[in-house]
């Protein structure tokens, strides 16, 4: 009796316990018939009661393929049994329904295997749950690889974790080689001092993001330069990853730096340019005022920058008609003024005589965005014309003077001689009068006024050689710079190009600077003459012990071999309007064997003219 209570009591227990299992448990037999079952098989199958349960055949109802119960019993006997086998049974429904089977066989006479117990796991939900989280990785993965950043995760210890392809072709390493690298190896030990900081900047604050520009060290021992970004998370167990974004920027850091060059360099050619150089929005306010303009206006750039229209520096009514004409085809093309003459007024109040050049600038739209203009100073130029149509009035002068001179001296030379002879009569003829005689008086009158023409003629010979200009020791070379500087623009205005060798070592010599110069004006005059069209005038010196040489070379219309040896002759000119009386190349012989020179022409017709001044290397009086 007890025995049986006993029994029955353990029976009680053991049902109590194959109920409150969460997992399906099921007992089989070999055939394929379901001895028992619990209640948590029946709901994960979907079966209303036991009975109904246990009346399926399993091959047939419960295999969503049957083939599997057949696999099923050769991996038992195999084994001897199954842990956590993977099979896919059929709920009563039809639904599928993944399970985890570990069973154990039940055998009975001599061994025999006659039925199957065990547990069984529906792992639906986790496969769904697995299948979620591979697509979101996936996802993930598709997202890191295809953006524009490197992306890096790194653990505590700042060692790498994950890193995307791109990764790669940043840092020049395998992404899979990178796995376990510290990120540190990639920065120079300043860069790993500032992402510490940056590191500590973020605290603990999953929703901040800290930005810096730096430089990593690649695979190949190079530098790049990358825009890093990071940002922490904590995993579930608490521990912080942090998650580092990189993106290379070195074409655009190298752009910059070409920019910035380029910049520096159009700056410094702006300010160092001699002239004004004003830039100004469309109102007319102004966004650039170099060096030129700061010394010809007297502002600085940072009292107008900003702060000045360009109208304060015009006078009334000159920026209205400046743009007018950039916006004409008539000065340039539209767009351009070429030149403009024009009075500027400096912050002194001061006029300056000067030029104006502008364009303006536009947009890729082709919009108006600003215009730029260049201010010229003329007043140095200017006082140069005036000094050389001085300078040519002079020679003018100087040519009827020296035609007057040379006129006067041939007339009174001729005349000088027959005055003599008249005076030495008259003398011859007082003797054989008496003094007391009528005709001794006419005869003295007669002579006195023969005296007086005489003395006239003296005078007329002083005035023909006027005192000789102090002479001086002079820098041969200054001297026709000097003149090339003031007759560069009318040279360039009639096509002409002047060009100079000149002997850096040339001595100095003793001579009337202003005579020098009427012989090179004469010279040059000439030249610019025989160039109706234009050419070059070259300008040479040289010296030898004996001689200083200076060679005036001309790509003109040359000299006819008639008439080369008749170009000294006083009166002779080649010049079909009156520009002089023809005394130039004698003039200027006469000058030059004044200070113990010599002139000497050499022409080829067609192809040009040299004239060459020869002047001792001891050159004085």
């Amino acid at each position: 009796m007890f025995l049986e209570e006993e029994l029955k009591a353990s029976e009680e227990r053991y049902r109590s316990l194959f109920e409150q299992v969460r997992h399906g448990i099921i007992i089989s037999t070999w055939e394929g018939g379901v001895v028992d079952c619990n209640q948590a098989l029946l709901d994960m199958l979907g079966y209303d009661g036991k009975d109904e349960f246990l009346s399926i055949d399993i091959e047939k109802d419960l295999y969503v393929d049957p083939g599997d119960r057949k696999k099923f019993q050769q991996e038992v006997e195999y084994r001897g049994f199954v842990k956590d086998y993977p099979v896919r049974f059929k709920k009563k429904t039809g639904e599928a329904v993944s399970v985890l089977m570990t069973i154990s066989p039940r055998y009975g006479k001599r061994d025999k295997i006659i039925g199957y117990q065990g547990l069984i796991i529906d792992i639906t939900e986790r496969e769904k749950m697995e299948k979620d989280l591979r697509a979101a990785t996936k996802k993930f993965q598709k997202i890191a690889e295809m953006g524009e950043d490197a992306i890096v995760v790194l653990n505590q210890d700042f060692h790498i974790e994950f890193a995307n392809f791109l990764s790669a072709d940043i840092t020049g390493h395998d992404p899979d080689d990178m796995i376990g690298m510290n990120f540190n190896l990639l920065l120079s030990e300043r860069e790993q001092h500032i992402l510490a900081e940056l590191h500590t900047q973020l605290g603990e604050d999953e929703n901040r993001r800290v930005c810096m520009e730096t430089q990593i060290k690649t695979a190949l021992k190079e530098t790049k330069d990358v825009d890093l970004c990071i940002t922490i998370a904590k995993d579930e167990e608490g521990k912080v990853k942090t998650y580092a974004y990189m993106r290379d920027i070195t074409h655009r850091k190298s752009m910059e730096r070409k920019i910035r060059e380029a910049n520096e360099f159009l700056t410094k050619l702006i300010d160092s340019s001699v002239d004004s150089i004003v830039v100004t929005d469309m109102d007319g306010n102004i966004l650039i005022f170099n060096r030129g303009a700061e010394e010809l206006l007297g502002y600085r750039a940072e009292e107008v920058i900003g702060t000045m229209n360009i109208r304060n520096i015009y006078p009334p009514g000159v920026a209205k008609e400046v743009m007018e004409r950039m916006r004409s085809s008539d000065y340039g093309g539209v767009g351009r003024l070429r030149s403009m003459p024009m009075i500027h007024t400096n912050r002194y109040g001061e006029m300056i005589d000067g030029s104006i050049s502008a364009s303006i600038i536009y947009d890729d739209e082709g919009k108006e965005i600003a215009t730029v203009g260049i201010f010229t100073d003329l007043r140095q130029r200017l006082t140069m014309e005036k000094k050389l149509r001085e300078t040519q009035q002079q020679l003018l002068q100087s040519e009827k003077l020296a035609a007057m001179g040379r006129l006067t001296s041939q007339i009174a030379h001729e005349l000088n001689n027959p005055i003599y002879g008249i005076m030495n009569t008259l003398e011859l003829l007082k003797t054989e009068i008496p003094p007391k005689s009528r005709r001794r008086r006419l005869l003295e009158m007669a002579l006195s006024e023969t005296e007086r023409v005489s003395e006239m003629l003296r005078n007329m010979l002083s005035f023909s050689k006027p005192q000789e200009e102090a002479r001086k020791v002079i820098s041969i070379n200054k001297l026709i710079e000097d003149i090339i500087l003031v007759h560069e623009k009318q040279l360039s205005e009639s096509n002409i190009a002047a060009e100079s060798l000149l002997d850096p070592e040339l001595p100095d010599i003793t001579a009337s600077p202003n005579q020098l110069i009427q012989v090179l004006l004469n010279i040059i005059s000439n030249a610019k003459d025989a160039m109706p069209n234009g050419g070059s005038l070259t300008f040479e010196t040289g010296y030898n012990s004996a001689t200083i040489v200076i060679n005036i070379s001309d790509t003109g219309t040359g000299i006819p071999e008639n008439i080369r040896d008749k170009i000294f002759d006083a009166f002779f000119t080649t010049k079909q309007a009156v520009k002089g009386v023809g005394l130039g190349l004698s003039v200027c012989y006469g000058i030059v064997k004044d200070h113990g020179g010599d002139l000497q022409v050499k022409s080829e017709t067609g192809k040009g003219t040299t004239v060459s001044i020869i002047f001792p290397t001891q050159c004085d009086s």
